[in-house]
């Protein structure tokens, strides 16, 4: 019997979802949950419910529209999720995505379930961040517990004197202090888990921010074997200690003696992913879907090295935009459909794969020789 999959969000994740349900027969229809009207996955066949990610009526909605719930983002109301367990399917668990919502309780739980994390304190008071301070030393990373994204709601503290002022931007928002570690690289793997609990991971991926937004992923990451191999460890014990189904994104930090943290969770298909639609035999998209429905997982298997480049929106620019012109056949352009350009806004990405034989620098190579051509331009 065909199932329709409701999405809480519709942007480019969703929308990318909504292309790989196509050539499953099982997902009959597509709705997705989205504020903004016309979104992302809207443009390639989801039916949308217009409605903020925390409005119990369009959840409800959404609820009574599906055989099966998931997210492309973290804010849905979890609590609100858990009550229509009972009359749709959800995954990955609400239990789980409560626990990630929270960057505090979400350290908490992988500390005391044995796995790596920086160091962290709570932070309630000026008093527990001088005392944070005092016990980390500086620079410190003050973060949001809540709601921050691409380094949104982090404050790196270089000195006690700022302490005052972080408190001062962040409000009565709550808070978090985390031991600033010396990281040589930012990795992550893609990690699913069916219904069944048949789990696979794909390889580690090399992870490259700009202003704290992801820019670029290489994949096999530039890293040794037995790095590569501990961060699929930690990945798929990480699994364990989750419940639910799908597609999970675990971010992790390499430090110099090989020693591995994890930075964050996210419970859905993730950005450093997106390499997968060209380079795997099975994309996260695809798997996800696989995950939700107990079906047998897919083949995580690279058909060669791969680099992911986001298209980001320029700085200083807000308004309608030109896509890049790539004619490059090696170059695999996606663009998101979004109407306006934002500063730093992710309108797209390009995927360039090598050939089974070649290593990375040969993707690297020819996203070199397209990057003055890979930016989008205001459209006067």
């Amino acid at each position: 019997m065909s199932k329709t999959l409701g999405v809480i969000g519709g942007g480019q994740l969703g929308m990318m979802l909504t292309e790989a349900a196509r050539d499953l027969p099982l997902i009959s229809r597509v709705v997705v949950l989205d504020p903004v009207p016309r979104c992302p996955a809207a443009q390639v066949g989801a039916e949308q419910i217009v409605g903020g990610f925390k409005d119990a009526d369009a959840i409800r909605e959404l609820a009574a529209k599906s055989d099966i719930i998931t997210y492309e983002i973290e804010s849905g109301d979890s609590s609100y999720l858990k009550s229509l367990e009972r009359i749709v399917e959800i995954n990955p668990s609400p239990q789980t995505l409560h626990t990630i919502q929270d960057k505090l309780r979400q350290k908490s739980f992988l500390r005391d379930n044995g796995l790596p994390v920086p160091e962290f304190v709570g932070v309630e008071s000026l008093d527990d961040l001088l005392e944070g301070i005092d016990k980390f030393g500086c620079p410190a990373l003050l973060k949001a517990r809540t709601g921050g994204y691409d380094g949104r709601g982090n404050y790196k503290i270089d000195s006690p004197g700022q302490a005052e002022e972080a408190m001062r931007r962040f409000g009565d928002t709550p808070l978090m202090l985390e031991r600033f570690v010396p990281y040589v690289m930012e990795i992550s793997v893609m990690v699913a888990r069916n219904t069944s609990g048949q789990m696979a991971s794909y390889p580690t991926a090399e992870n490259i921010h700009q202003t704290n937004i992801l820019r670029q992923t290489v994949c096999p990451a530039r890293t040794s074997e037995r790095a590569a191999r501990r961060a699929e460890e930690i990945a798929m014990e990480t699994m364990r200690v989750l419940r639910g189904a799908g597609v999970f994104g675990i971010e992790m930090f390499l430090m110099e003696d090989e020693t591995i943290l994890i930075n964050e969770i996210a419970p859905r298909v993730h950005n450093s992913g997106h390499h997968t639609l060209q380079s795997s035999e099975t994309s996260q998209f695809r798997q996800h879907l696989l995950a939700i429905l107990g079906m047998d997982l897919g083949d995580t298997s690279l058909r060669g090295p791969a680099v992911m480049y986001n298209i980001l929106g320029p700085a200083g620019y807000t308004g309608p935009y030109r896509a890049p012109a790539i004619s490059d056949p090696r170059v695999h352009l996606k663009m998101y459909g979004k109407e306006t350009s934002k500063p730093l806004r992710k309108l797209g990405h390009l995927n360039i794969v090598g050939g089974p034989d070649e290593d990375v620098s040969s993707p690297l190579a020819v996203l070199e020789s397209v990057l003055d051509g890979a930016a989008v331009s205001p459209a006067r």
